[in-house]
């Protein structure tokens, strides 16, 4: 990969918190996606992006927010339990996205993904110029697919973060 990787970040889609404390019992908190053999949710590898400074930056972006530190991604820490923010922890922890952001990412069209990761390769937070265009296309056509079957669901979207 061709971002910064000090932080793996799994996105995967659930119905509730209630879901997510199930599904991170039967992993026993770890990757919803490297979970035995097969993964343990509809989930996507994300390694380094991160979903409020990174993603974050995507979401604006796709909605057209031009204010930057706009909270797009919103959510908050669902996991684990009894744990305040993701600063008194040292993880992993699992962080649920606002709806918002779940649909700016289901409204990704295929046509769009190409732009959209050109422009996204060229944040602070990436590296690796047009290297890291490839890698980011899929990244986006897979968080966009993971984006539209949870609109779909009724679910949310949820990243499992551990440093």
């Amino acid at each position: 990969m061709v971002w910064r990787v000090g932080v793996l970040c799994d996105y995967f889609r659930a119905a509730d918190a209630a879901s997510v404390a199930k599904l991170m019992q039967v992993t026993d908190g770890g990757s919803p996606i490297h979970h035995g053999q097969e993964p343990a949710a509809d989930s996507v590898d994300a390694k380094g992006i991160e979903p409020a400074v990174t993603l974050g930056q995507l979401v604006e972006r796709i909605l057209g927010v031009d204010d930057d530190g706009a909270d797009v991604i919103g959510g908050g820490l669902v996991w684990p339990a009894g744990a305040e923010s993701a600063e008194d922890y040292e993880g992993p922890w699992v962080v649920v996205l606002d709806d918002q952001a779940r649909d700016a990412l289901a409204g990704v069209e295929a046509a769009q993904v190409p732009e959209l990761a050109t422009w996204w390769s060229g944040i602070e937070e990436i590296y690796g110029g047009d290297d890291a265009i490839e890698p980011l296309t899929g990244v986006l056509t897979e968080l966009s697919g993971l984006a539209r079957r949870a609109q779909a669901a009724g679910d949310h979207l949820y990243c499992w973060i551990s440093l």
